[in-house]
């Protein structure tokens, strides 16, 4: 559905910026060229004026993060490296520093969790350890939150050119403002696999929008052997070469080109399933801890399943014997906005890419059907797309509204998250 002009508003659009017009697909940044360092020198300037406030207020976010924990440590004497590892950081960590069982799990272990964000933090995390006297478990930490950062800072500048190249500026803005301060994205200050999963994907669908093939199917690859919500990417990747193939017909090189981002988005998890054959001997090994540990099923009726369990905690007859568990109400509200999302996503389905609907698809089927993992906030930030909608239709002083509620949010769901198991990210 096309979208009147825009007026600048107060917030967050008062800023004046660029043109994007360099910023549709297969188009090129459009910087001034200039010899040696200062032509890098310029481009970087060029990607970084237009979003500087964004940018701002990641930072701003991270840093309120960081001083809520360290407080919320002082105050219940609690270690803060444990906080920022909390829930799966805790056995992300574990797989840095001891790695895999050499055997099949059915209890709840590492073998239940992809290797590559663990292999990173390894390697960032020992580079502190070179220089600090706390100890590796707190090299590790330290390692996984600064890959994190870093991970969710490019993951923000993905998410505006995105929208830039489907809209203009001001939603643009919007969408990587909202996508900052989601209470998702607590998950880029905690030693969780998302902060390197979303840059990839993101860059990825990015790369398939402007038919880049090779470059795809490699950010692929690599987010395939991050966690397995990444696995959806394969079909994103099918279809998008699919399109292209349809269009350009098969007798083209240049069209067959386009099969090679679905098949190189397959060596991540290929590779992962060799070594566990190898490893543990069965390639199912992680299937078999999630499935056993950690009780993962998928059912259609999942979300029926959760209203359940919800209404039976909050109902009167057993309100003084049972707590209401938070996972269940942050799931059920997450559906009910995932729903949303996928009505306004039919309405944009002309201005968005096709990749980015596949994709937001797949990982709302996977949370919608899920029986462990629902249409949470972490969910949520991973099926990005569906922020930068709400960012592009969500205006003026709603929008204003949306992001002060989501900051609260954001405030105070970290700090349940932080400590005790009170709320998952």
């Amino acid at each position: 559905m096309e979208s009147a002009p825009e007026s600048i508003e107060p917030f967050p659009d008062q800023l004046t910026i660029p043109s994007s017009d360099a910023l549709t697909p297969g188009a090129g940044l459009s910087v001034e060229r200039a010899p040696g360092r200062g032509r890098g020198r310029a481009r970087v300037t060029a990607i970084t004026a237009d979003l500087r406030w964004v940018l701002y207020l990641y930072l701003g976010t991270r840093v309120l993060l960081i001083g809520l924990a360290i407080v919320e440590g002082a105050i219940r004497h609690h270690s803060v490296t444990h906080e920022f590892a909390n829930w799966d950081g805790l056995w992300y960590r574990e797989l840095a520093n001891k790695g895999y069982p050499d055997h099949p799990s059915f209890v709840q272990s590492p073998l239940g969790f992809f290797p590559l964000y663990s292999l990173v933090i390894w390697v960032v995390g020992h580079s502190f350890a070179w220089t600090n006297t706390h100890g590796i478990i707190w090299a590790m930490t330290i390692g996984g939150v600064v890959v994190s950062m870093i991970g969710g800072l490019i993951a923000t500048v993905i998410v505006y050119r995105l929208a830039a190249s489907w809209w203009n500026e001001q939603s643009a803005r919007r969408a990587a403002a909202l996508f900052c301060v989601f209470p998702g994205s607590v998950v880029f200050s905690m030693v969780y696999s998302e902060g390197i999963m979303i840059p990839l994907i993101a860059g990825c669908l990015f790369a398939l929008q402007r038919k880049r093939w090779v470059l795809a199917g490699i950010l692929a690859g690599f987010s395939t052997a991050i966690e397995p919500a990444a696995l959806a990417i394969v079909p994103v990747c099918v279809v998008s070469a699919a399109l292209e193939l349809r269009r350009r017909g098969w007798r083209l090189r240049d069209a067959r080109r386009a099969l090679l981002a679905p098949l190189l988005s397959l060596t991540g998890i290929g590779a992962f399933a060799l070594f566990l054959w190898a490893w543990t001997g069965t390639p199912f090994a992680t299937y078999q801890a999630q499935h056993h540990g950690w009780s993962e099923t998928t059912s259609p009726l999942a979300i029926v399943h959760m209203t359940t369990r919800l209404a039976d905690q909050v109902s009167f007859t057993h309100f003084d014997e049972h707590a209401v568990n938070l996972n269940l109400v942050a799931g059920l509200v997450g559906a009910v906005l995932l729903i949303g999302v996928f009505v306004l996503m039919w309405y944009s389905r002309k201005r968005i890419s096709i990749e980015a609907i596949v994709w937001t698809l797949c990982i709302g089927f996977l949370a919608l059907t899920s029986s462990f993992t629902p249409p949470n906030p972490r969910m949520l930030i991973i099926a990005f797309p569906s922020l930068m909608l709400l960012g592009h239709y969500v205006r003026g002083r709603g929008f204003r509204v949306l992001m002060w509620t989501n900051g609260v949010l954001l405030i105070v769901m970290s700090w349940l998250t932080f400590v005790g198991v009170t709320l998952r990210p």
